[in-house]
């Protein structure tokens, strides 16, 4: 871990928006409230890029920016933040999107101090969970981020918004235990007590422990990933979140549980990742053919394009299978692209409900002549979700599979196996969408349909809240290095880390589990 600068430059990205939330109270005017959530976000969010532009080493894999203080010294409870490759773009892409759901809840009428007041709470948590090196401090972080989000569902939802709210916290809220439980695990083993990552990551545990922990924390990310079958509450709380909470869900909170297996999993329990990588492989194509086949039986937008993201973080999963750094590489890629993607997507379909007050597919048609501009975002958004060439759904999805069938740590008849599979859900997933613009923008209109013809088209408002969103979508797509110089030097390690590793296992369990090349494998040279 590199040394750290004098002034808490982390400190300030997380507490900023948490305690700037506590002075909305004060605002003497409810319409004043947006201005002052607003300036916050920005501000933070451009403070995020002077301080990783001016004070971070993108050739430097270690941990950078590092800040220690002791919060609770009794229990080894401290306040712990650094970034590396794997946090950086991460909590850019929280401070991009959470920003924007600002802008996006511009209209908003109804509580609006409460609603900005949980938003930045849930912006200060974010970057917490993004950046915390201490496992007590990341499971408080990912607990207050759970509770302003029930709420934000729960209070501005649809009609059906207590059941979804409440499905969403029990899932993960039940499911963020095992973070704690697996923490405490590692933590009393050996001697001394210590809650920080980088101790955590040096102690040398028991393969059944490890396993147990590695499956523990498998569940709770799996949730927030989420992975089949623990993903039942997204489809709930999408169709009734409003759209800047579900920008803020698909493009921040699900990259959080495959962040927290790279960082943790992979890289703080390597063995047993080892053992496990086949099932996350076996995992990320369930997901991707049960998400793509189950979004064609949604009559409702919001809940297609939720078995769409359900989908698409399959490939996340098979990437960080694949023991490759084209395949780690890709995984970190596909969040980045996915939460862009994902977050247009919602926003737009928030814009066709203000429009229209109904997101059932078979009510809507023939959009595209009253909202041109909405129609032309909509599609290239969709362009981007079904990985066409030039956008960065591709670049993540082909870094993916070129990660898995490059790997050497599989035979090839497993590798066949998943990548066909996984083939056939790119196949099914332009069918969906394409479908869907057609349900919604094409054919004859509903004549029950009723249009606020005083709203008309996507204002100037609106369409700077997309455009910032494709713009990078575009940018990626075209020059990849954008996205992938920030974490690059991070996942080579890793990549060499799980290599060491499987080498090590192959050589002292020569009846390993896993359909692995052992020969080959075992005398490859490591990776630097």
């Amino acid at each position: 871990m590199s040394n750290s600068l004098e002034f808490p430059w982390l400190s300030v990205l997380v507490l900023l928006p948490l305690l700037a939330a506590f002075g909305i109270p004060l605002i003497p005017q409810s319409r004043w409230v947006r201005w002052y959530a607003l300036a916050v976000g920005a501000f933070d969010l451009g403070l995020m890029v002077y301080v990783f532009a001016r004070h971070y080493d993108l050739q430097d894999f270690s941990l950078q920016l590092a800040e220690r203080y002791a919060w609770v010294p009794q229990i080894g409870f401290h306040w712990s933040l650094a970034v590396d490759g794997l946090s950086f773009p991460l909590v850019l892409l929280s401070g991009l999107i959470t920003t924007l759901s600002i802008v996006a809840a511009w209209n908003l009428t109804h509580k609006p101090r409460l609603f900005f007041f949980l938003l930045l709470l849930m912006y200060g948590a974010q970057v917490g969970v993004f950046l915390a090196q201490d496992m007590l401090l990341f499971f408080l972080m990912w607990e207050i981020e759970l509770v302003p989000v029930y709420l934000l569902i729960s209070i501005w939802g649809g009609p059906k918004r207590q059941y979804a709210a409440t499905k969403f916290i029990l899932y993960t809220a039940a499911a963020s235990i095992f973070i704690l439980v697996g923490s405490l695990a590692m933590a009393f083993y050996g001697e001394g007590f210590s809650l920080e990552m980088a101790e955590l990551s040096a102690k040398s545990y028991p393969v059944a422990l490890e396993l147990l922990v590695y499956a523990a924390l498998l569940i709770a990310f799996g949730v927030k990933l989420p992975i089949f079958p623990l993903h039942t509450w997204l489809p709930d709380a999408h169709s009734e979140a409003s759209a800047p909470i579900s920008m803020i869900l698909a493009g921040v909170l699900l990259k959080m549980g495959g962040y927290g297996l790279i960082r943790m999993n992979v890289g703080m329990l390597s063995e047993a990742h080892v053992y496990f990588a086949p099932v996350l492989a076996v995992l990320g194509v369930v997901n991707i053919i049960y998400g793509a086949l189950a979004a064609f039986g949604q009559n409702h937008l919001k809940r297609r394009l939720a078995y769409s993201s359900i989908a698409h973080m399959g490939f996340v999963l098979i990437g960080i299978s694949a023991f490759t750094e084209l395949g780690i590489n890709g995984a970190v890629l596909q969040m980045i692209s996915h939460g862009l993607i994902a977050a247009v997507l919602f926003f737009l379909t928030g814009i066709t409900y203000e429009r229209t007050h109904t997101l059932a597919l078979d009510k809507l048609g023939g959009l595209a002549k009253q909202m041109p501009k909405a129609f032309a975002l909509f599609t290239a958004g969709s362009l981007a979700s079904l990985a066409l060439p030039g956008m960065s759904g591709f670049v993540g999805e082909l870094t993916v599979f070129l990660g898995l069938t490059t790997s050497d740590a599989y035979a090839p008849t497993f590798k066949a196996g998943i990548a066909l599979l996984a083939a056939v859900g790119i196949i099914l997933t332009p069918i969906y969408l394409l479908s869907m613009l057609r349900q919604v923008f094409y054919g004859a209109q509903d004549p029950g349909l009723v249009l606020e013809d005083y709203l008309g088209d996507m204002r100037p408002r609106e369409m700077a809240v997309a455009l910032c969103l494709l713009l990078p979508i575009l940018g990626i797509g075209f020059y990849p290095r954008l996205a992938t110089q920030t974490y690059d030097v991070t996942t080579v390690a890793v990549a060499a880390q799980l290599r060491s590793v499987l080498a090590t296992e192959i050589v002292q369990r020569p009846f390993f589990p896993l359909p692995v090349q052992s020969a080959q494998v075992a005398a490859l040279p490591l990776e630097d």
